[in-house]
């Protein structure tokens, strides 16, 4: 449904904190934070993740799934696949 990272990004992108997630989905900044603390996808109750998606959704975030292709036209952030990153000490 959503990962940790895609959380982070998100709120990046919005230029929110994790109080302000907290705010706009209805749910407690602790449970954002073991949210985004989570390793891959991330882990909870249905109506708790369903509340934090439709709160992004809202704010323009579009959520984009392992190899489902962005119907959006604005900018976004899509993590490339582990064997096609480079470390950068190339």
């Amino acid at each position: 449904m959503i990962t940790a990272g895609q959380m982070r990004a998100a709120r990046a992108l919005l230029g929110i904190d994790q109080k302000m997630l907290a705010e706009m989905s209805g749910v407690s900044v602790p449970t954002i934070q073991r949210m985004e603390a989570s390793q891959g996808n991330v882990r909870g109750v249905v109506d708790t993740l369903s509340k934090v998606v439709e709160a992004l959704d809202r704010a323009g975030i579009e959520l984009i799934g392992d190899q489902v292709p962005s119907m959006g036209a604005g900018r976004g952030v899509r993590l490339k696949e582990a064997e096609t990153r480079h470390s950068g000490n190339d």
